[in-house]
């Protein structure tokens, strides 16, 4: 799988559900609405304020989304945006 499939089902997986990670194509419209705004939807950014997220191992990205959403980690944008993902969602 390349690079930015294999972003896209982790980041189709985090923002959508467990159903997300075994089908990527069931979190599209997520992905496409929320995280692909700021990160780009291969997980290459626009530009520098948002950081890329291809090539990102799915260890740190989960890592990075349960910091966010617990607050232990402080970015205000990210901590909304994963104050609502259930433990499924992100795993």
């Amino acid at each position: 799988m390349s690079s930015p499939r294999i972003v896209f089902a982790l980041i189709a997986a985090a923002a959508s559900g467990h159903a997300a990670a075994a089908n990527p194509e069931a979190g599209k419209a997520t992905v496409e609405s929320v995280c692909a705004a700021c990160h780009g939807i291969t997980g290459i950014s626009a530009g520098d304020t948002f950081p890329n997220l291809a090539g990102q191992k799915a260890a740190y990205l989960r890592s990075a989304l349960t910091a966010y959403r617990e607050g232990t980690r402080k970015a205000p944008i990210m901590n909304n945006m994963a104050a609502s993902l259930k433990d499924e969602q992100i795993a």
